[in-house]
């Protein structure tokens, strides 16, 4: 006899991060995981380096990183949750309001963590299928049934970087049964252009049934201090609290995060340099669309390419860690033929650029 695993945890297919190194051991620079290539906000920095009470607990509550918070979004700070990474809120909705028996919804081809927090509380996910790599609202909502509890959407997607704007997130929402919590995750929401909102912010405010998620890891460039936030009705926070761990965000994360929310014009500074950087980056994956190269028009922080001729897409992964750069594979149907690629620092997207066309023209 033995402890036996949970016949549902079981059958959950663990996540596996972004490369960082060649299978022998090699180094490469990481564009496989959606960091940021211009690091922290030297604040932030400044912040992480004062913070120096390692025998004290942090702040159960995140209280003033919740309050600045509140300030930015003109969010009540009693409806805001900070957790370990958007990664154990959206674990937390999950526990809070899935279980044995019940279904969630997610669209094909979306981040993987949300399959398994549904899984890990014995509940089935359900995926609709997607179309252009990307959410459709009439789709997804034909897929719910009695038994969907959540709908998680991406917004801008991982991995594909498609994005729905206001009236579709809107029309969404507005076709769900008003007792199916929408989770809607906002990861990459900073990387949309000035003015962009697909109003998830705003729903949040004002119904009861909605939760929006961010984190710190992307456009702030805090990934290794594992900080995220979600807010939503009062009634969702409040039982979400229940079951979060107490001290989930450390101290010196906290001090990080307080000082990059106050420094937005690092924020903006990295977003225009990502934005700017990615427009030119698929221009010239576009331009090589007669070795059957092409890019899904993307709103983040990343680019999706599809490889569809002589090129496949290992064997550029492997030209392009042969240039000393680790990219994102997806070895299973339906994106085995695309490499998911961050948007680094220009010199990088230089280089990536030119291992592409050298291996494209060589075929």
């Amino acid at each position: 006899m033995k402890p036996k695993v949970k016949p549902y945890v079981d059958e959950i297919m663990a996540y596996v991060p972004g490369k960082s190194a060649t299978s022998e051991g090699r180094k490469l620079i990481k564009l496989s995981a959606n960091e940021s290539p211009l690091g922290a906000s030297p604040a932030a920095l400044k912040a992480m380096g004062e913070a120096n009470t390692p025998e004290f607990y942090p702040d159960p509550g995140s209280d003033a990183l919740r309050a600045e918070l509140a300030k930015l979004h003109g969010l009540e700070m009693n409806r805001i949750i900070c957790g370990t990474g958007s990664d154990e809120l959206l674990n937390v909705a999950a526990q809070t309001f899935c279980g044995i028996g019940d279904e969630a919804l997610q669209t094909q081809f979306t981040f993987m963590m949300y399959k398994i927090a549904v899984q890990r509380v014995g509940a089935t996910m359900v995926t609709a299928p997607a179309v252009n790599f990307g959410t459709d609202v009439d789709i997804l909502l034909d897929h719910v049934t009695q038994r969907t509890k959540i709908v998680f959407l991406a917004n801008p997607n991982n991995p594909t970087g498609t994005y729905l704007p206001r009236q579709d997130i809107a029309r969404l929402h507005a076709g769900l049964p008003k007792d199916v919590l929408f989770v809607l995750d906002q990861a990459y929401a900073e990387f949309l252009p000035e003015g962009e909102d697909d109003g998830g912010m705003e729903l949040a405010r004002t119904s009861d049934n909605v939760l929006v998620t961010r984190t710190f890891s992307k456009v702030y460039g805090l990934a290794g201090q594992r900080i995220g936030y979600a807010t939503g009705a009062q009634e969702i926070i409040d039982a979400m609290y229940r079951i979060r761990g107490p001290f989930s965000v450390n101290s010196v994360g906290l001090a990080a995060a307080i000082a990059a929310t106050k420094d937005q014009a690092f924020v903006h500074a990295v977003r225009d340099h990502t934005i700017s950087e990615r427009a030119r980056f698929t221009a010239a994956m576009d331009a090589l669309g007669n070795h059957g190269i092409s890019c899904v028009p993307s709103e983040a922080n990343f680019v999706f390419i599809q490889f569809e001729g002589a090129l496949s897409a290992q064997t550029a992964r492997d030209a392009i860690a042969d240039a000393g750069y680790a990219v994102r594979d997806f070895p299973v149907p339906g994106l085995d033929h695309a490499l998911r690629i961050t948007i680094g620092t220009t010199e990088q997207m230089d280089d990536i650029i030119a291992t592409i066309r050298k291996a494209a023209e060589a075929t």
